[in-house]
């Protein structure tokens, strides 16, 4: 009987039930949820499958294996989490919708089949949606509509692949979709409008902006829940669907690379970390373009810990929103006197980020950057080193020292609230303890691994002399002034183009048409006008054809008529 409920089942009905207790206990209830899920899929055994048929079509609505395993169990972890932190909200419509986001989610890494994908990849979106909406702001609701728009024509590009790739082959199944050579040159149509719809969840180069525009619009509590699914939700897809595509590597190395620059500038705390979200994508998408069961380990290891380790960022820049009512870098500073748990805890999730040993993004990374290297991936490894060093300066360093420390501005508020407290502790703890005891973490991993992280002492020695070369170079630039001064000013990135340049080509567009509209119009009723000065000159009452004519004149009309008749009929 529990075999045959599909994963996450539970709190996609348990979220309709939420409305029905009492307001007080609507937040614990969706705490409740999750935990009760996670029992569920712990008494699952491995490698079950469900197969239906509906309207003709064989769907695996349930399918079990080590890959839907460990994203279903960090799901179910962060959706726990996450409702610990937001045991302060009384928005039902938050708490419903956040479970539904979690339920569809969880479903959608256990469906076995491409239409059963694409009907959870729809739910994520339009719930989803509902935690940036919750914040009740002009800017929110602007930004929700687009973050909407850009999900569900992910959607809409998803079904059309599929739709291409059942006439294609004949098959729903949800499993590799490109071939063995790993190029997309030799794939579909439909394949190509799958690929193009998992990377726009995955905020692919160029179609990113969705992400830093709506998460930092979203509520405290919602962008915590909105740091843990959908990106990782493609992350999954496309470590499902096309593992060792070669694009991957390029497009990987790009991510990683670009956020670093919008991160440095950025002065709203939650959109750097949306830029830092961005580039740890990056290494996962790495991985899974590399194709190999080490870097397939490694993308997934590292979407397990980044899940635990932004959100945890999130939580302490979410603590520090609430207590403060602003995340601007330039209007914070020496909140540790205030805030110092927080500032502890978002500390461990810096530590994490930037990869230090004994943290748990350590363990994650160096599998990916071990595959790197064995596959001779030079080029690829410089980028990732860089990325690296990047990622230690605008999330391990700017965030805390902005936040926490640096210039003191003045602000003296209250500590978090305990569950805050309670749920970046916990995620903390989780942190650490996986850095320092990653084999728990190795034995869910898709692939069996003998890897030891710390066997390699240069690696770690590596890794050390990166960080902190990258901590003296922020420290330097710091004191120096040549570091970019934190403003309250907006970050023009790539979204301009659509958000400012388009609708003012579209504009202009719109007004040479309706100009063009206008002469036209301008130019029929002139003719109009003509014509009807002509016709009134001829044929109106004072006009040529209603003047009186001499007969003789009638009789030489009509015997002109009457020769050119008879000269016509017989030629």
């Amino acid at each position: 009987m529990m075999n045959s409920l599909p994963p996450g089942i539970i709190i996609l009905v348990g979220a309709l039930a939420l409305p029905l207790l009492p307001r007080a206990l609507r937040a614990v209830g969706a705490l409740a949820l999750p935990i009760i899920s996670l029992a569920h899929l712990i008494l699952l055994s491995d490698a079950v499958s469900l197969e239906v048929e509906f309207a003709g079509l064989s769907l695996i609505p349930v399918r079990v294996d080590r890959l839907s395993l460990i994203f279903g169990y960090i799901f179910h972890i962060a959706a726990i989490l996450a409702a610990l932190y937001a045991l302060h909200v009384r928005n039902t419509v938050e708490h419903v919708t956040a479970m539904f986001y979690v339920g569809s989610a969880i479903g959608a890494v256990f469906a076995g089949d491409l239409v059963t994908l694409f009907l959870y990849w729809e739910i994520t979106a339009l719930s989803s949606v509902f935690l940036i909406f919750a914040s009740r702001t002009e800017r929110s609701y602007r930004a929700g509509i687009r973050y909407l728009i850009i999900q569900v024509g992910s959607g809409v590009l998803l079904l059309s692949g599929i739709l291409m790739h059942y006439q294609d082959v004949g098959s729903l199944a949800f499993g590799q979709l490109i071939g063995a050579a790993g190029s997309l040159g030799d794939a579909s149509l439909g394949v190509w409008l799958i690929f193009l719809a998992f990377g726009i969840k995955c905020a692919f180069p160029f179609l990113h902006n969705w992400l830093q525009d709506a998460y930092p619009q979203a509520t405290v509590t919602g962008a915590v829940f909105l740091s843990a699914f959908t990106t990782k939700l493609a992350i999954y897809a496309l470590a499902r669907g096309f593992p060792g595509t070669d694009a991957l590597i390029g497009i990987g190395v790009v991510m990683t690379l670009f956020p670093i620059f919008f991160a440095v500038i950025e002065n709203d705390l939650r959109k750097v970390l949306c830029y830092s979200l961005n580039n740890q994508l990056g290494f996962m998408v790495v991985g899974i373009g590399i194709g190999s069961q080490m870097a397939l380990n490694g993308a997934v290891a590292h979407a397990f810990v980044h899940i635990l380790y932004k959100g945890l960022l999130f939580m302490s820049m979410g603590a520090v929103l609430y207590r403060t009512g602003t995340i601007r870098a330039s209007d914070l500073g020496g909140l540790y006197r205030s805030m110092p748990w927080t500032t502890a805890f978002c500390i461990v999730g810096a530590m994490s980020i930037s990869a230090f040993p004994l943290f748990s993004g350590f363990v994650a990374k160096s599998l990916t950057m071990s595959a790197v290297v064995e596959g001779y991936y030079v080029w690829t490894f410089v980028g990732l080193l860089i990325a690296s060093a990047g990622v230690m300066e605008h999330s391990g360093i700017k965030i805390p020292y902005f936040a926490f420390f640096g210039q003191d501005s003045g602000i003296r508020c209250k500590e978090a609230p305990l569950h805050m407290c309670l749920a970046m502790g916990a995620t903390a703890v989780l942190c650490i303890t996986i850095g320092w005891l990653p084999g728990p973490l190795y034995a869910l991993l898709p692939y069996p691994t003998a890897y030891e992280p710390y066997a390699d002492l240069g690696h770690s020695i590596t890794q050390l002399q990166l960080l902190l070369f990258a901590a003296l170079a922020f420290a330097v630039l710091v004191r120096t002034g040549l570091y970019p001064p934190e403003k309250a000013s907006i970050t023009l990135d790539t979204d301009w183009l659509y958000r400012r340049l388009a609708p003012r080509w579209a504009k202009g567009i719109l007004s040479s048409l309706e100009r063009i509209r206008q002469s036209g119009v301008n130019a029929i009723h002139q003719t109009g006008r003509h014509l009807m000065r002509w016709v009134l000159h001829h044929y109106g009452a004072e006009g040529t054809l209603a003047r009186a004519w001499p007969t003789g004149s009638m009789v030489l009309w009509v015997a002109i008529l009457l020769g050119t008749s008879l000269i016509l009929y017989y030629l």
